[in-house]
Parts: structure tokens; C-alpha cells; sequence
């Protein structure tokens, strides 16, 4: 049995290393890059690279574990099995071989690690070989060779250990019961742990250097993780020819040629330390609701009444990703899909931190729980967020909940934070995304029987008392808070899914920079935020073709939003909601404001498809 567990072991660890040994093949490859990097850096490559590595490891034994199985209660033939995991040893071999040598000569010109986009290439082959420099091709043909001799050359070594001997029931049960524990494991690894998160490309994402993170990632879990991903996003709702859809929305972009500066300036300083705090699940229906006689979000309420209130602000989406997305990079939802999860697609989407860091701006993330969730870490070191915290850096006395540590705690941590970024003297963006109140609204709290409206008051508390913590500091004096909803909730639970009301969320700015308290009462959308903001600090904000300065007196009002099955336009004479699945109009009372909504998708699914 010894030998049978053996096996297994050292097909899991002989792959991990097969795998882990790519980094410094990769890093060596791209000297010219990788030799500005310190060792420590390059050793992390390696490091955080071990969890995709373990997943193709886990993937490769998954096979060997069922085979082990089966030889504990039938007699397998030794010389059969060995040529048949030979055989199955060089596919693998072969397989991840050829990855990694197309892999490390396309890097160079692509910029990312390879994925499923390959294969649109590769359906004509006849142009596909006619671009390939034949130089480069029989160098890498050499190199992806050795590689695949030297894994077979391993595997080979490792299948002296597998017996195909059977046992009787006594002694095979027990046995069984390891090898499915084994099995377990093999399970976890490739889940990637056993967190919220499954295993994706942001899991080894660490550094605010692409190339760091590009290297740490496993080429063959990228490609594999990509297929089936691949779509044709610019043939998905096409409502006009091109040259009309473009014609249309020339006329609602935000980065119009003609423009005009805002009205109106908010702030008393052009240079503020920026805090966005996105608030989870926030919803207009929320914050305006009592229970038990008390508002649920008491904080909320008078915030709205201390600092810039905008009574019409709309979320782009009902999801996390789609909404922080919408609020950091001024980029609109989409339907059934999330330009979040499409890592080779977000790095050229424009950020709010990305402009900050140009005019100086040190920019840094918070989030108490998993931000490899929705390929969130990913996201963000790839549009222009310095320094990432989140629950695998943390660390507190009291434990996290589900979904990672409560608002209470996170919310003295982060207000810390401001004040130590304060002190350092240099301009700053910081970032802070809540998480009690989210399903299973389990918080360390009691103030209503119902379980939803508790969670949000105590959400609503721990922001709100933060605040009244940093107005107490020098810190406050330079500070602009925003603080948004990432997306909508529905409540009452007798709220459709794709009404205005159901995306209506509150935006509030506040902090010492604002300079006095107003209510705007212009429809506007989270895309919007980006703009409105920069052009306040007299930023440029031309690559953020989506997102309209809410005060420019030339650009169009409206809030959009996009969910499962079609989109939702709303701005001051009412709103249209289009329904994907039928095709036609479910409620309006506008109907101009559909060729809005169909040209907004239709330019978001051709603006993807080209990224």
C-alpha cells in the first residue's frame, strides 16, 4: 500500500514542480523585464504561483487517484497500467509542454498569458503559419522538446511505485477510506481552497507590476480556464449598423469634443485625498426604510443632509463586480457577462486610480474578505491600485465571518488608515469595500428582529461612526469621501428585479474638502462618478468615453443599467425597460430613451470585443 500512496504523492508534487519551475524558465526568458525586479519580488512569483500550480497538479492526479482506487478491489496488471499511464503521462507531457513554449514567445506581443483567444487563430491555419518567423518557430519547437522529454522522463521514473495489487474487502476498505480523503484534498486543490473564491488568474495576482502577476500565473490553467469563455461579443446585440450605433452615441458619450467644464465646483481644493467607500447592497429602498419606529440607517440619513446628496443616482448593475467596475472605471455593466472575470480585457480599461496615480496619487484597496473572488485583485493591479488589503494580509483578534471580517472591524481598521496616509504627506486615493450586509447577514449585532435591515443598520452604523472618528482628525480637513452603493437590494422583496426603483442607490460625497452641502437632482449612473470627480480636480478624464461630468451642461442626463436579460434607462421624464429574452419593450413610459439603452449595450459589447 505504501507503494500505492506513494504514487500519488509523487504524481501530485513531481507536477507542482514541472509547473513551478515555468516562473524562473519565464522570468529568465524576459530578463530585460524581470532583472529591474528584486530577488524577494522574484521569489514571490514563485511563491504565489504555487496555488495555480497545485491546481493542474491537482487536475493531472485526479486520474491516478481513481485508478488507485480501483486496483485496491480488482487486480490490475502492473505492465498494462504502466504503459497506460505512460501514455496518458506523455499527453500531459505534451500538452503542457506546447503551452508553455507558444506561451513564452507570444508573451512579447501580447502582453498576457496565453489563453483560449489562440484558437481564433489558429481556425485558419494557412495565415496563422504565415505570420510565424521560422526562426522562432524551431527555436521554440527545440525548447517545447526538451521541456516535454524531461516531464516524460520524470513520469517515468514515478511509475515504479504503482502495484496493480488487490486486497481482500478487510484490508481494501479501510484503504479506500484514505485514498477518497486523498481524493479530497486532490478536490481542494483544484477548487483552489476553501474559500469563497474558486481558482482563477487573480489568486497569484500580488504585485502592482503586470509582469510580476502575468509571471506567476500557470499558462496551462489559463488556457483551460478560458475555454468555452470565448465569445463573439461584437455580434451580440446588434440593434444598428455600426455607423449609425456610432453616429448615436457620439451624441451620449461622455468625453464629448465639445464638452464643457462643470457649472459648478464642489470642493474647496483641487488636490483632496480621495476615500471611495463602496457600500454593499446599499439600496435607496434601504436607506429610506424604518422598522420598528427607527430609520435602518440612521448614519446615512444625516450624512445625506451634511454633504453633497445626489437624489438621482442609479446603479449599472445588481452584482459586485459589474458595479465596482462601473464606479472605478467609469465602464457600463453588461448582461450575462462581467469584463471582471475576462483578465486579458481589464488592463485596458481607463481608472479613476490609474489618472490619481498620474497626478501623483499613492492608491490603495481595502476589503476584508476575498478579493480573489470575481477576479477582483486581478482588476485592480491591473488598472492602477498600488497596494491591495484584504483578508489574506489581515489580521484581527476576533474572526472573520463568512465572507471575511465584519465592518466593525474593518471600519476602525480602514479609518486608521486614512489618518497614516494623512500623515505621510502625500496625496492619496484610498479605497474601502464593505461586507456585512450580504447574504447570510450574520453580524455581531442586534437592533431589529428582521435579520436583512439589522445588517444594513449595523453597516450603517460602523461607516457612519468612522466618519465621526476622522472629522475628529487633521486628516479630515483634506478629505473627500465618496461614498456609493456597489449595486441595488431587493426590498421589499415584492420589487422586480429590473425596475428603476430596484437599481436606485444612494451616492453621497462628504469630508472637509467639499465645500458646502447640496442636493443635485441630476439623473445620473455609477459610470458617471469618474468623470463628475476628475473634472472637479481639474483632472483630464478623455479615455472615459462612457462616464458624463454630472454638472457639464453639455453632456446627456440619464442613469442606465444593464441586468440578465436587457437594460433599464431612466432620466427626468421617465424611464424604458427592454427585455432581452422577448426582444421587446416591458414598461416605458419614454420610449426615445430605448435608442439610449440599445445603443449604450450595443457600443459596450463592440467596445469589449475589440479590448
Amino acid at each position: 500500500m505504501k507503494k500505492k500512496l506513494a504514487f500519488l504523492f509523487s504524481t501530485f508534487l513531481l507536477t507542482t514542480v514541472l509547473m513551478a519551475v515555468q516562473k524562473p524558465i519565464f522570468l529568465l526568458y524576459y530578463v530585460d523585464l524581470s532583472s529591474a525586479c528584486s530577488w524577494q519580488e522574484l521569489l514571490e512569483v514563485v511563491w504565489h504561483g504555487l496555488s495555480l500550480d497545485m491546481t493542474v497538479a491537482g487536475y493531472v492526479t485526479a486520474l491516478p487517484v481513481l485508478v488507485v482506487l480501483l486496483s485496491l478491489w480488482v487486480t490490475l496488471s502492473n505492465i498494462f497500467m504502466r504503459r497506460f499511464f505512460m501514455t496518458y503521462f506523455s499527453l500531459v507531457s505534451i500538452f503542457s509542454s506546447l503551452i508553455f513554449a507558444v506561451d513564452i514567445a507570444l508573451y512579447e506581443h501580447w502582453g498576457f498569458r496565453i489563453d483560449s483567444t489562440i484558437l481564433i487563430y489558429l481556425s485558419d491555419p494557412k495565415d496563422a503559419l504565415a505570420s510565424v518567423d521560422w526562426g522562432l518557430g524551431i527555436r521554440q519547437f527545440l525548447f517545447f522538446a526538451a521541456y516535454a522529454v524531461i516531464m516524460c522522463y520524470g513520469y517515468y521514473r514515478l511509475l515504479r511505485f504503482f502495484t496493480g495489487e488487490s486486497y481482500p474487502w478487510r484490508k481494501a476498505l479501510p484503504w479506500s477510506v484514505v485514498v477518497l480523503l486523498l481524493g479530497g484534498f486532490d478536490f481542494l486543490s483544484i477548487r483552489g481552497g476553501v474559500g469563497a473564491s474558486t481558482a482563477n488568474v487573480s489568486k497569484v495576482c500580488f504585485s502592482s507590476n503586470l509582469f510580476l502577476n502575468h509571471a506567476a500565473i500557470n499558462p496551462v490553467f489559463s488556457f483551460l480556464s478560458s475555454l468555452g469563455k470565448s465569445e463573439d461579443y461584437g455580434s451580440m446585440y446588434r440593434f444598428y449598423e455600426e455607423e449609425e450605433c456610432r453616429a448615436r452615441f457620439d451624441k451620449i458619450r461622455g468625453n464629448r469634443a465639445d464638452a464643457a467644464a462643470p457649472a459648478e465646483q464642489l470642493l474647496t481644493t483641487s488636490r483632496p485625498n480621495v476615500v471611495f467607500i463602496i457600500l454593499e447592497s446599499f439600496a435607496r429602498t434601504v436607506m429610506d426604510e424604518t422598522s420598528e419606529g427607527k430609520a435602518v440607517m440612521p448614519h446615512m440619513q444625516r450624512l445625506k443632509g451634511e454633504g453633497v446628496w445626489f437624489e438621482n443616482m442609479f446603479a449599472n448593475s445588481f452584482r459586485t463586480d459589474r458595479g465596482e467596475v462601473a464606479v472605478l472605471s467609469g465602464f457600463p455593466a453588461q448582461t450575462r457577462h462581467s469584463i471582471m472575470k475576462m483578465a486579458t480585457k481589464c488592463s485596458s480599461l481607463p481608472s479613476v486610480a490609474r489618472s490619481l496615480a498620474k497626478a501623483g496619487y499613492r492608491t490603495s484597496f481595502t476589503y476584508g474578505g476575498d478579493l480573489n473572488f470575481t477576479n477582483q485583485s486581478a482588476y485592480m493591479y491591473s488598472t492602477g491600485w498600488q497596494e491591495l488589503f484584504w483578508q489574506k494580509n489581515l489580521s484581527f483578534d476576533t474572526p472573520a465571518a463568512d465572507w471575511g471580517y465584519d465592518d466593525r472591524v474593518m471600519c476602525q481598521y480602514f479609518g486608521d488608515k486614512i489618518v497614516e496616509l494623512d500623515r505621510e504627506g502625500r496625496p492619496f486615493l484610498t479605497g474601502f469595500l464593505t461586507l456585512s450586509s450580504h447574504v447570510p447577514f450574520d453580524v455581531p449585532y442586534s437592533k431589529f428582529a428582521d435579520k436583512e435591515l439589522n445588517a444594513f443598520a449595523f453597516s450603517d452604523e460602523c461607516v457612519g461612526e468612522m466618519l465621526d472618528r476622522l472629522k475628529q482628525t487633521e486628516a479630515w480637513k483634506n478629505l473627500l469621501v465618496v461614498l456609493v452603493a456597489d449595486h441595488g437590494f431587493p426590498y421589499p422583496k415584492t420589487l422586480a428585479y429590473n425596475v428603476p426603483l430596484r437599481h436606485r442607490i444612494p451616492m453621497i460625497w462628504t469630508g472637509g474638502a467639499v465645500r458646502e452641502p447640496r442636493v443635485v437632482e441630476t439623473y445620473a449612473s455609477q459610470i458617471d462618478i469618474a468623470a463628475t470627480l476628475l473634472s472637479q480636480m481639474g483632472l483630464p478624464h478623455d479615455d472615459f468615453e462612457y462616464s458624463k461630468d454630472i454638472f457639464s451642461p453639455s453632456t446627456a442626463k440619464f442613469g442606465y443599467y444593464a441586468f440578465n436579460d436587457g437594460f433599464g434607462v431612466v432620466d427626468s421624464t421617465g424611464h424604458v425597460i427592454w427585455d432581452a429574452t422577448t426582444g421587446v419593450t416591458a414598461d416605458s413610459d419614454a420610449p426615445r430613451l430605448e435608442e439610449v439603452g440599445r445603443t449604450m449595450l450595443q457600443t459596450t459589447y463592440s467596445d469589449i470585443a475589440r479590448r
